[in-house]
């Protein structure tokens, strides 16, 4: 297991700005505990029995505005150079996610979930905001003002001083207090919960579709309220445990309480003339400002807890190495495509794929068929290099996949999804990322081959309307924006998962011709349900149980009627509710 990056290495590329932060932060504390020095000088010096200096005076009134002043500007400059730094941090971090997330094997991938994912990339990273944004300041204050405020008033009394930290070191005593193991526990749940409403969340806003077709609102929704439920009661039980503890805190701490014990200890010590009445002024004024960052205290180590389990599930994404790349690339030689021996395995113990063996001639239309959980998918993963196989090997041109680097495989082997997803950018740049280099009239000439030219030119701004803003499409025009990409891409290997699904019968029929005119002379695997798209294959491979149960023509298998020619007379029953002899067409 890998180990992941910790919060401390995410932030160092912001170091200099954080301590240029930190620097500004603390000039702005020193600043901030002026003023309430000069008040306390100023009324040691009214208060006393000779008649004020008034030079003296105007000099503690200029040293305390003065004061106020540094504390504003060097506060403002210190929050500006830490929201800087928050913005840079959010953008390298979401920069360096995304970047990683495209090296790491696509298996990693299908262990994830869209929440789960979202969570990282969003809500982690946000999370980091108050950590350096504001946590910084709050802690350096929290620090700065009573250490000066100490020394000023240990200089003053030393007893009184004593006296003055009683409450202060009662509220340190309970706020540690709160920090134990099991609260730490209990708020790792708290986390853990949090992230499965995310998941939850987003399963069933992408899913709203089928559950309010299907009325299935009830049972769908259970699983987000359910996780609601549980992170109440998780959450419920953190605060709880400790509810007492934080209360009583926060009342010994609290200005009325800290007065109290001030003024207490300072009218005994009057009393038995140890202390005079004008010496006790600072410590009613400046006890609170012992106190008052206490709390502040509490709150910014809170802070950094939480930044740093955010961290770690940033950090743990960042961890996953990535996908291997071969020590001593090959080019492949021609595409001839064989899989030796191939197995695969998911979970390392149920086999999808058993010793497949199996060569695809250049230029040869061949069509996997099965059920579902049959490995028609994970074949064309695996020639697509985003599955690699247990045992055995995948090769394209004479060369193990393995040993091929990506950008090189990807420029000869091109894919359309039966599950299209768009990017929230133009139409024109949705089928120009097959080639960063392509002009636009070849991407109208790739979308004209794949029948979705006509709908893309009557878009509001035409190829420039912007997929979720002003170009509205089908499932079925989505998919043939699919089709123009790999298209563009003149790649001599195509693998389409069910590319016309979602289209109507007339679209299909328009769409399957129009890639067999820009087929001619490529390697075409299909992944085929609708059984009458396949039937001028070159080779009908039907897979069961992760083998090859038949191979051999569309006519060769219906005629030896076997699993092919049972799922051709259902199909064939399920659209017209009779037999009809089989015909040929048109391939993908």
């Amino acid at each position: 297991m890998t180990q992941p990056i910790g919060l401390w290495p995410l932030l160092r590329p912001q170091r200099y700005q954080l301590l240029g932060a930190l620097l500004l932060q603390i000039v702005s504390a020193v600043g901030g505990v002026v003023p309430y020095l000069a008040v306390v000088e100023l009324g040691r010096v009214l208060l006393a029995p000779h008649a004020p200096d008034r030079h003296r005076v105007w000099l503690i009134v200029a040293a305390g505005a003065a004061g106020l002043l540094v504390r504003l500007v060097a506060g403002a400059l210190a929050s500006a150079v830490a929201h800087a730094a928050d913005s840079s941090l959010q953008l390298s971090l979401r920069r360096l996610l995304a970047r990683h997330l495209t090296d790491v094997p696509m298996s990693w991938f299908s262990r994830q979930s869209a929440g789960g994912l979202n969570q990282v990339v969003q809500n982690d990273v946000n999370d980091l905001h108050t950590l350096v944004a504001h946590t910084p300041g709050e802690l350096t204050s929290a620090v700065v003002v009573p250490g000066l405020a100490l020394v000023y008033l240990g200089a003053v009394d030393w007893r009184m001083t004593l006296v003055a930290l009683v409450p202060v070191l009662v509220g340190l005593v309970l706020r540690f207090a709160l920090a134990t193991e099991r609260r730490k526990r209990d708020e790792r749940e708290v986390d853990a919960a949090m992230g499965r409403i995310a998941v939850a969340a987003v399963e069933f806003v992408e899913g709203i579709a089928v559950v309010k077709t299907f009325g299935g609102a009830g049972r769908a929704h259970r699983r987000f309220v359910e996780a609601a439920d549980d992170f109440a009661e998780r959450f419920l039980r953190w605060v709880g445990s400790a509810a007492w503890l934080a209360s009583l805190a926060t009342l010994v701490l609290s200005p009325m309480v800290v007065l109290l014990v001030v003024l207490a200890g300072g009218a005994t010590m009057i009393g038995a003339g140890a202390l005079a009445p004008a010496d006790l002024l600072p410590f009613l004024l400046l006890s609170l400002a012992l106190t008052a960052p206490v709390a502040a205290l509490a709150h910014g180590l809170d802070n950094v807890n939480a930044a740093r389990r955010a961290a770690g599930r940033i950090g743990a994404v960042l961890a996953e190495p990535p996908a291997p790349r071969p020590a001593a690339p090959r080019v492949p030689d021609g595409h001839l495509i064989e899989l030796r021996d191939v197995g695969f395995t998911y979970d390392g113990e149920h086999p999808v794929l058993r010793h497949l063996d199996l060569v695809i001639p250049p230029g040869s239309k061949v069509a996997l068929v099965g059920p579902s959980g049959a490995g028609k998918s994970t074949i064309a993963q695996l020639l697509l290099g985003f599955l690699t196989p247990t045992t055995g090997s995948v090769r394209l041109g004479g060369v193990d996949l393995r040993d091929i680097e990506p950008s090189v495989l990807y420029r000869r082997v091109a894919f359309v999804p039966q599950d299209v997803r768009l990017l929230r950018t133009s139409v024109a740049d949705n089928i120009a990322l097959a080639s960063s280099s392509a002009g636009r009239d070849e991407v109208v000439a790739a979308a004209r081959a794949a029948g979705v030219d006509a709908h893309l030119s009557s878009l509001p701004r035409g190829y420039d309307s912007v997929v979720g803003e002003d170009a509205g499409l089908s499932g079925g025009e989505a998919q043939r924006v699919s089709v123009a990409r790999a298209l563009l891409l003149d790649a001599p290997v195509l693998v389409l998962d069910e590319a016309t699904a979602f289209a109507d019968p007339v679209t299909e029929a328009r769409t399957r011709a129009a890639i067999d005119r820009a087929g001619e002379g490529r390697t075409r695997v299909v992944i085929a349900h609708r059984l009458a798209t396949i039937r001028d294959a070159d080779l009908v491979l039907v897979l069961s149980d992760g083998r090859i149960a038949e191979r051999g023509t569309f006519d060769e298998l219906v005629a030896a009627d076997g699993l092919l020619a049972a799922m051709w007379r259902a199909q064939r029953e399920d659209a017209t509710g009779a037999a009809a002899a089989p015909t040929r067409g048109s391939l993908l």
